[in-house]
């Protein structure tokens, strides 16, 4: 499936596409399936890891897919309600992650580095 594809699938399923509070509602999706991401990673610590990163089972894998699943319908829903197409993002992001790396400016802190 290309970003078109899935912009357009995604953007189907939205329910709140007239509300005034879309964009604040998408914002708030993508923090909390994010955190949902992060809190799966640190119970497999907790619980399977003793302390140290375990190996992931397929089953941990499938759950860790579907939340990502999750968060990248909210960063698709919310680039369609800024009105850039998700390929633009990715798009950006390539650039700009390819202009840090040419400058040597990977690491360290700042968006515009």
């Amino acid at each position: 499936m290309n970003f078109k594809t899935y912009e357009k699938a995604a953007w189907s399923t939205f329910k709140l596409d007239h509300s005034p509070m879309k964009i604040p509602y998408l914002a708030l999706g993508i923090a909390g399936e994010a955190g949902e991401v992060a809190d799966k990673i640190k119970k497999l610590i907790r619980d399977y890891g003793n302390g140290e990163m375990p190996a992931i089972t397929d089953e941990q894998r499938n759950a860790l897919k579907l939340e990502l699943g999750d968060v990248l319908w909210y960063v698709s829903c919310l680039s369609v309600a800024l009105g850039f197409e998700l390929e633009s993002v990715a798009n950006a992001n390539i650039e700009k992650l390819a202009s840090r790396q040419n400058r040597g400016a990977i690491g360290g802190e700042g968006d515009m580095r």
